[in-house]
């Protein structure tokens, strides 16, 4: 069997197990959280933080519960990591540097999960697994509440209520991420993928030296990973690491479980919304974007153009031999089309046509389909969008699913589109001018420019992935990476939010023969064009000094 048919094999068993959950999981999370009954352990989880589970929340509180559940969360993450010697499991390891601890603890909260340190050596299992673990579940749930909230702003009619953040956050968790990423971890430690609390093992290398491999709690940590689109490995090497994901089948469970949640919702939000066919609109445009950078990154794997890919014969630098070209790029386009970030290749190595979909993935917003929650909500403001230019062009005030777009709730859109690339160029723009950011830098040029674009790029999107060249442990790095985190994270949520409320106060008009139709392909071409024309206008010129240019070198 060719690698190309082995490859394309791989792609129709995922796309096969994402159809065959796709009804009963978006059907079960559209029932978790219109359920009126409060499991048992729900109902100590509300009385021990004192929540009335049955009390609403206007908008502004819901978005102060989100803003102080994570601001508290980063404190407590900074403290564990400064605390590491006081703690079990910690193996000798000392109190995480300040720097790299407040970058950590902004990273993991945010879902980011961007890595600036070598997580075996820096930090012991007990950061691991109550620090950076636990984020990776209730990071998760907060996108998971936030877009639930906007899809009530769609479906409620006439009242200033949006739901409650602690009940939708818990929910989120308990009945969803918690369940789910328990049976994956077995699934995953059954094929192969390490569970241990001991620090390392000791071995005898053929030249008779000693040396130490590490061990860790890796497939509780890497299945929540995967599943909550955070990203950040347990190993250094990342999901390329053989302890992490062995071999083909890890490899694709991991790249499904990247996707299941975010293509899962898109039938959550048509069966919330009474209408199912809003659910395959949207999720058309995620598959069809998704398979675009797919093919793009697969065949710019496949034909190299660099002098050493051509004289190997193939483009395998960065690549894991036991994952190929097909695995590889699966993988990568999969990670960055969501706001996961793991890794089972070096994108730093990949061509330039290749590396520059990668980050032309994440530039489309992170809705290919997007992270747990955040692809979703991301996907239905650009949906906002694209129905604002069709009621421009027509002259008539636009509507979607029975709410008016007025001033207010495009407003509230425009600024979470635009909070993203305003601190991406920004934060990029800066750093290429330091005098200093050169010696950061593996590469000088062109490749240089897209490391450091790539940076602010995967930090600004939440995602956390890295062309891995740049070092990015100075105080510089490490504190402005970290506020592109904060804001490109908050800003969007509190103006989704804002955009939810707004829509909640409004009463639904009936459609009319002059309502666009949003369920069918004009739509689903209209949104396209404006996911893609967003991305060109803001970042073509960036990626020509980069990717672009690289590719055609």
């Amino acid at each position: 069997m060719s690698s190309t048919v082995a490859g394309l094999l791989q792609v129709g068993i995922l796309v096969v197990a994402l159809a065959a959950v796709y009804k009963p999981l978006g059907d079960y999370m559209a029932r978790v959280f219109t359920d009126k009954k409060h499991l048992a352990v729900e109902r100590v989880i509300y009385k021990t933080v004192r929540v009335n589970p049955d009390a609403e929340q206007r908008w502004p509180v819901y978005a102060a519960g989100v803003i102080g559940f994570s601001l508290v969360s980063v404190v407590l993450l900074y403290l564990i990591q400064r605390l590491q010697p006081l703690l079990p499991f910690n193996f000798g390891r000392g109190a995480v540097d300040p720097g790299i601890a407040f970058n950590t603890a902004i990273s993991f909260v945010t879902n980011t999960n961007w890595q600036s340190y070598v997580p075996e050596v820096v930090m012991g299992h007990t950061v691991q697994m109550l620090g950076l673990t636990v984020q990776n579940f209730v990071s998760a749930g907060v996108g998971l509440a936030v877009a639930i909230a906007l899809v009530r702003g769609f479906t409620r009619s006439a009242t200033d209520r949006l739901g409650n953040f602690w009940v939708d956050l818990t929910r989120g968790v308990v009945r969803i991420l918690l369940p789910m990423s328990f049976v994956f971890a077995i699934v995953l430690i059954a094929l192969g993928v390490v569970q241990s609390l001991h620090s390392g093992v000791a071995v005898t290398n053929p030249d008779g030296s000693h040396s130490t491999i590490a061990l860790a709690p890796g497939a509780s940590q890497e299945s929540i990973k995967e599943l909550g689109n955070n990203g950040g490995g347990i190993f250094n090497a990342n999901s390329a690491h053989p302890f992490e994901n062995p071999n083909s089948w890890t490899n694709l469970i991991e790249i499904f479980l990247l996707l299941v949640i975010p293509v899962s919702l898109t039938r959550t939000f048509g069966t919330l919304v009474g209408n199912r066919k809003q659910g395959y609109a949207l999720l058309s445009v995620m598959a069809f974007l998704w398979g675009a950078m797919l093919t793009v990154i697969w065949w710019a794997e496949a034909h190299p153009n660099g002098p050493a890919a051509l004289l190997a014969g193939s483009g395998m630098e960065g690549k894991e031999v036991r994952f190929g070209i097909a695995g590889s790029s699966l993988f990568a386009d999969s990670t960055t089309g969501t706001s996961t970030g793991a890794v089972n290749a070096m994108h730093d190595s990949f061509s330039g046509l290749g590396g520059g979909g990668t980050i032309l993935n994440m530039l489309f917003g992170e809705m290919t389909p997007g992270g747990t929650g955040t692809g979703l909500y991301s996907i239905l403001v650009m949906a906002i969008i694209a129905v604002f230019l069709a009621g421009l062009m027509v002259g008539r005030t636009p509507e979607y699913l029975g709410k008016k777009l007025g001033r207010r709730e495009v407003t509230a859109s425009a600024i979470s589109i635009l909070a993203m690339p305003t601190v991406l160029l920004l934060g990029a723009g800066a750093a290429i001018l330091l005098p200093g950011t050169p010696g950061y830098m593996a590469n000088s040029g062109i490749h240089g420019w897209s490391e450091v674009f790539y940076a602010y790029t995967s930090a600004s999107n939440n995602n956390g992935s890295a062309f891995a060249g740049i070092t990015v442990t100075s105080p510089w790095f490490q504190s402005t990476l970290a506020i592109c985190m904060l804001l490109g994270r908050f800003v969007p949520i509190l103006a989704v939010l804002c955009l939810a409320g707004s829509l909640a106060a409004q009463k639904k008009v009936p459609a009319t023969a002059g309502t666009l139709p949003t369920q069918g392909p004009l739509f689903a071409s209209l949104l396209t064009g404006t996911v893609v024309l967003v991305a060109a206008l803001t970042f073509i010129p960036a990626l020509a000094l980069g990717p672009i240019a690289e590719a055609l070198a």
